[in-house]
């Protein structure tokens, strides 16, 4: 469709232009409509071609889970894109689309996509060249299946790992996230020398635009409650919560996503002195600042009517709102507040110069459909093997031996007969955890990988016999010939508010697997899970070794290497191990109250 009164070679096409340049011309050919269009996001499913084309809509996203049918490979992806683009390049302006996802630990909704450990496995690793290595594989894996943008990192710092996203941080340690902000520069591309402050960069089409959230505060709500409350002086806020996205934003991080959280009982989306103030003019960040889902929905409780949420939002320094289903309600409350004077013109525009000015440094507007030649990347060896790599750097050794006896690790790879035990052991979903296919995760065989019953069976080879049961018969605890025994327990995948816990038991009847299996055969336990986990004294004492493995994701062989010897522990408690949740939250500063289980940075090696 050939736009109406737009010469072919006015500047916003030109890509010789300055980006600026290229944002003011485009801006001032736009309508009121248009600009309200670019500030909506919607979700997929609710999108059709003449809302995106009559309306403009500027971008997109595929909540997880929504795609294509199941097992929907990254090709299938890229042409479910690919022909949402070309509904917004046939608008009066042909404005490209930004589509984005939640590719927090790789490429997660899409199968047979690399998974990497979550971030709280990472945050073990301490390893900065590790993170950004993930993030180029990540966005290759993404820009792939024709997506444009990930709402990665998340960048909280969490201080409760009762809290339901302690797994999306890297650890309680700020200065840990601020190293594990490496992913940025993965994600995007290195910035060159000279890059202005502030300033939004992408490298090019094999790179993705990245997202810093929450901002900010998310990790410190009082009682690790997901939404909640954080309390506490601005200079705690600077000093603990807000370094990372500083740490973002001289990366050329493009986009920030709001927190639905509070600070001192304001809502984030609502914070004009944080959005505003703080973010965009003491910080000088000049790329887009996005609601989290439904953000503006939630200030509902505070602000009264959708209507006042939009505006308090909107003037606060949100400029895309993720909506991201009633778009038409939206837009039209949003169109008759500026009409009205309630939000000022000059505050849509520059919402939408945020906006432009991504686009046009991500080049969307030369190069807006997928890149085939990609294709070849998705689950490749290269990215499997840093994957496991990953894995290996993560894992925490947290006891090894009894008192009275030698080292238990490594494992005898030429045991006669092993068992293998435990509600983990063989669940690929499990070891993936939350956002992987599904907002919530699945158990089961959810996508292609190795679980660490198959990484244990390819490491011992034919020749050792490997009994697996799930749940234990009598039987095969009585039998006198099996050499250790090898369980694997811990949490079935949650996200969000949803993993809200305040008593962090092993869930699925974790401690009395342990218990049974301790009490006859030398045994090693493996806790898959996103945070710590009660592990009370006699279940200490009776066992022989005790690995942390957070949530690995698809690579478990990694979880193989190290127990069996082929490579040393080298992970470090990312946050502190707690002896019971009444001591939650801890805090290593406080000489006085500090008393763990095993205490932030522990980790052993072979």
């Amino acid at each position: 469709m050939e736009e109406v009164g737009v010469e072919r070679n006015c500047i916003y096409r030109n890509p010789k232009e300055p980006v600026e340049a290229r944002v003011k011309d485009l801006l001032s050919r736009m309508t009121l409509e248009e600009k309200i269009g670019q500030i909506t996001q919607i979700e997929r499913r609710v999108a059709t071609s003449d809302t995106v084309t009559h309306l403009c809509i500027g971008s997109m996203l595929s909540a997880c889970g929504s795609g294509p049918p199941n097992e929907a490979l990254s090709s299938d992806w890229a042409d479910m894109v690919d022909g949402y683009q070309k509904w917004a390049l046939n608008s009066r302006l042909g404005i490209p689309l930004i589509y984005a996802i939640d590719a927090i630990h790789g490429n997660s909704s899409v199968y047979g996509a690399t998974v990497f450990p979550h971030n709280v496995g990472l945050g073990a690793t301490k390893d900065a060249d590790l993170a950004q290595k993930i993030g180029i594989a990540t966005a290759l894996e993404v820009r792939a299946s024709g997506i444009h943008c990930t709402f990665a990192p998340c960048v909280a710092v969490c201080k409760d790992p009762r809290w339901g996203r302690c797994y999306e941080s890297y650890s309680e340690d700020t200065e840990i996230v601020r190293k594990m902000t490496s992913i940025v520069t993965g994600l995007q591309g290195q910035p060159p020398a000279g890059h202005q402050q502030g300033y939004p960069f992408v490298a090019g089409r094999d790179n993705v635009i990245a997202c810093a959230k929450h901002f900010v505060g998310d990790g410190g709500t009082k009682d690790g409650i997901n939404e909640g409350n954080t309390e506490g002086p601005y200079d705690d806020l600077e000093r603990i919560h807000m370094e990372p996205y500083v740490d973002c934003i001289s990366q050329g991080v493009s986009t920030i996503m709001a927190s639905y959280s509070s600070w001192n009982g304001t809502k984030l989306h609502a914070h004009r002195y944080l959005l505003t103030d703080v973010l965009k003019d003491k910080l000088g960040f000049k790329g887009i600042v996005i609601s989290d889902s439904k953000g503006v929905d939630r200030l509902m409780q505070s602000h009264g009517d959708y209507r006042n949420c939009i505006a308090v939002a909107i003037n606060s320094g949100i400029d895309m709102v993720m909506v991201p289903y009633e778009y038409q309600i939206f837009r039209e409350n949003l169109l008759s507040l500026v009409e009205s004077g309630e939000v000022p013109m000059t505050r849509i525009d520059d919402a939408v110069e945020r906006i432009l000015r991504v686009k046009f440094i991500a080049g969307l507007f030369e190069h807006p459909f997928s890149d085939r030649s990609l294709l070849h990347v998705v689950g490749c060896k290269q990215h499997r093997e840093l994957a496991r790599e990953a894995v290996r750097k993560s894992l925490v050794l947290l006891k090894n031996g009894k008192k009275s006896n030698e080292p238990f690790l490594p494992l005898d790879k030429k045991a006669k007969t092993i068992l293998v035990a435990g509600t983990h052991a063989d669940n690929l979903g499990y070891q993936c955890g939350g956002w992987t296919r599904k907002w919530q995760g699945r158990s089961g065989r959810i996508t292609q990988g190795t679980t660490i019953l198959d990484a244990i069976k390819e490491a011992v080879g034919e020749e050792t016999e490997v009994i697996y049961e799930e749940s234990l018969s009598i039987e095969t605890l009585t039998r006198q010939d099996i050499c250790y025994a090898i369980v694997a327990v811990g949490e079935g995948p949650y996200a969000e508010s949803s993993g809200d816990n305040k008593e962090l038991v092993i869930p699925f009847n974790g401690a009395e697997i342990i218990n049974m299996v301790a009490e006859r055969i030398p045994t090693l336990v493996i806790i898959v899970s996103g945070r710590p986990l009660v592990l009370e004294a006699w279940m200490l004492d009776k066992i022989d070794g005790l690995v942390a493995a957070w949530l690995p994701g698809t690579e478990g062989g990694g979880i193989a290497d190290l127990i069996f010897g082929d490579y040393d522990f080298h992970g470090k408690l990312p946050m502190a191990w707690f002896k019971s949740v009444g001591q939650l939250p801890m805090d290593v500063a406080d000489d006085k109250a500090y008393d763990p289980l095993f205490p932030l940075g522990f980790g052993l090696s072979l």
